[in-house]
């Protein structure tokens, strides 16, 4: 064969194998959700502040905002747009970085909070109160939960 004339085929994997090569790896919805559940728990005993959305003190939807901001995930700032922005997961599928939504004080989906793992969550409750976890198995959250959601990458 004359240099210069590749086969087609062979042609092919090379531009396959080059792709490859210069191809970043990507993180899955897993690696981010997990690493927005590990950052909001860091926030731990943080104060909660209406509108707040930085370690000076959080709302519920600024802890979520900000805890997907530091694993490189924008989201939105309300907690009706991170319900719209996102997808349902069922409760047996929960992982850690889901988003749970509750029924609070007659408002559907007013509050948010960050699955951690082992039916727990990490949110910020309501003023004169700090970020904290919680269990989805304490009867108040029980009666409230509206669902569970995954952002949407």
């Amino acid at each position: 064969m004359p240099i210069g004339r590749i086969p087609l085929a062979a042609l092919g994997l090379i531009v396959i194998a080059l792709a490859g090569c210069s191809s970043a790896p990507t993180q899955t919805s897993t690696d981010v959700g997990a690493g927005a559940a590990r950052h909001a728990l860091e926030m731990r005993g943080k104060p909660y502040r209406p509108g707040g959305n930085s370690p000076r003190g959080f709302d519920c939807s600024g802890l979520v905002q900000y805890s997907y901001a530091q694993v490189n995930l924008r989201l939105p700032r309300s907690t009706e747009d991170q319900w719209a922005g996102s997808r349902a997961v069922a409760r047996k599928e929960i992982r850690p970085g889901d988003l749970l939504f509750f029924h609070q004080e007659g408002k559907r989906n007013s509050h948010v909070a960050i699955y951690i793992g082992d039916g727990r969550f990490v949110h910020a409750p309501s003023s004169g109160k700090q970020v904290s976890t919680a269990s989805l198995t304490d009867r108040y959250w029980t009666q409230h939960f509206a669902g569970a959601r995954r952002p949407v990458l």
